[in-house]
């Protein structure tokens, strides 16, 4: 969903080239057509669309129930426009000039976490749903999650035995962050749900999943 015309081909090019079936809408107007006709893996959407902003394309197509992960590509991309992006349905942002190899990896990202969304996981005393948000306790006691929470719970819960730096984490959980706090913070929030030792602490290295409380 990108309005320059030049840009929307290279786009085009690049994206078939890696194996992606692309589709193109050069309007707010019909990216929110396609996106309510079709099923996407996942969107691409410019803010700067005519007709409809891409934001306001978003959350329409979140409010009509559309889960395909998005990642905005955007010139505005101070701090505040992609707080914004972020929190009215995108779960990536990109500013333009953007690296080519980054978006690529980005767009990777979005499908492997939209992939792992679909299914559930084990984790000590119950089983996450990961699309649901919930945490099954063995005594049929059900914990919501947020989407950040299930993501994080998720990886750590896919290795159970591995210790995960924060670094780690935040390519694989929080790829927009600006700084690994963002771990620490959304730990506190498993421990404080889940218990103490939902996620444990390995001191000078990272995290590793614990059991529920």
């Amino acid at each position: 969903m990108e309005d320059d015309s030049s840009l929307a081909a290279m786009l085009t090019e690049l994206l078939e080239g890696e194996g992606y079936t692309v589709v193109l809408a050069q309007d707010g107007q019909r990216a929110l057509h396609e996106g309510l006709s079709r099923e996407f893996d996942v969107l691409l959407m410019d803010r700067g669309l005519p007709a409809i902003e891409g934001l306001d394309v978003l959350e329409r197509l979140r409010g009509r129930g559309v889960a395909a992960p998005a990642l905005i590509l955007s010139a505005l991309s101070n701090p505040a426009d992609r707080v914004e992006g972020l929190d009215r349905g995108a779960e990536d942002y990109l500013g333009k000039p953007f690296d080519v190899d980054e978006l690529l990896a980005r767009l990777r990202s979005l499908l492997r976490r939209h992939t792992v969304l679909a299914g559930a996981v084990r984790v000590p005393g119950g089983m996450l749903d990961i699309g649901g948000r919930t945490v099954t306790a063995g005594n049929g006691t059900v914990i919501i999650l947020s989407e950040r929470e299930s993501e994080l719970l998720a990886q750590l819960a896919r290795s159970p035995r591995q210790i995960f730096t924060r670094q780690g984490l935040i390519h694989s959980v929080f790829p927009e962050a600006d700084d690994d706090g963002v771990v620490d913070t959304y730990v506190h929030y498993l421990r404080k749900k889940l218990g103490r030792s939902s996620v444990l602490t390995v001191r000078g290295v990272g995290y590793r999943l614990g059991e529920l409380g």
